[in-house]
């Protein structure tokens, strides 16, 4: 077993696991002994990642579910598909996501698709999984978010971004929801056994940025960022030490809990972002 808490008999499920930090972590769940069950927009981008499990962690140890979480249509299937293969949920790691696009993008929900992938889609999946977390505690729910959310703050009247959107605020807006989302998510789940946190990984080197400006493409390629295996450091952190279940709704820079910005710790804010966010996904009905 790699170095880490021994994961063996654990079902963990990791969503945008294809690359970067979700593959990352995925494979040091894996080497841990941990059953791991990777979501990926499609099976094809999705099989290498299984491939190199299954040969990290031994056969039997892995499986993909193909959907594209942009689709709240999608996020359902997936969650459904996860319930018929497997009895129980010790982690669950919401890392997919997306940069904010230009020119401002919509779903097929008719969602902005940044918040839409990187907030309302970790929120749905939670919510469709909530029970199995809770019947299979302690267990944790791990969200990525990241230092942007400190240049944020949220409108209620334009979520969706309509009348002002730009690249930047759409993404850090949605690292912010993050950081909300786990706050108010934690408290709700006090007494359950279930821990839920949030973490920024580091600048990373990624695929998130494909669509940016070549210069903000060669930042991320320069060996000024980090591998994805050192972003992925804090999320297996967070998935499995021990000392972590006493901080529960903590965000986390390099394993420590750190004061994220005012914004994200606005408790009313967090409240209201949750019945938004349920309104949007109809989460209350799922």
């Amino acid at each position: 077993m790699a170095n880490g808490v021994d994961m063996h008999g654990k079902v963990c499920l990791v969503t945008g696991a294809a690359s970067g930090i979700g593959r990352a972590a995925a494979l040091g769940l894996a080497e841990r002994g941990a059953t791991v069950v990777t979501i990926c927009r499609s099976e094809a981008r999705g099989a290498p990642v299984l491939e190199a499990i299954g040969q990290r962690g031994g056969s039997g140890r892995a499986a993909l579910l193909a959907a594209d979480l942009s689709s709240q249509r999608q996020v359902r299937a997936a969650a459904a598909a996860f319930r018929e293969r497997f009895d129980r949920l010790d982690v669950l790691v919401n890392n997919a996501g997306v940069a904010g696009a230009k020119p401002r993008q919509v779903t097929e929900d008719g969602l902005e698709r940044t918040f839409a992938v990187n907030h309302l889609a970790p929120f749905l999946l939670t919510a469709l999984l909530r029970d199995m977390l809770e019947a299979s505690a302690p267990a944790r729910v791990v969200t990525v978010s990241s230092a942007a959310h400190r240049y944020a703050a949220l409108d209620f009247d334009d979520l969706q971004g309509v009348r002002r959107y730009s690249p930047f605020g759409a993404y850090c807006r949605s690292k912010l929801a993050n950081v909300l989302f786990t706050r108010e998510l934690a408290r709700r789940l006090e007494g359950t056994g279930v821990t839920a946190t949030c973490m920024h990984p580091g600048v990373v080197a990624t695929a998130l940025f494909r669509d940016a400006p070549g210069w903000v493409r060669a930042f991320f390629a320069s060996p000024l960022v980090l591998t994805p295996e050192r972003g992925a450091d804090t999320v297996l952190h967070l998935a499995s030490a021990p000392e972590v279940a006493g901080l529960n709704g903590c965000y986390f820079v390099r394993r420590k809990p750190v004061r994220p910005s005012r914004a994200a710790r606005d408790d009313d804010a967090a409240r209201r972002l949750w019945a938004a966010s349920e309104a949007l996904t109809a989460a209350s009905e799922a």
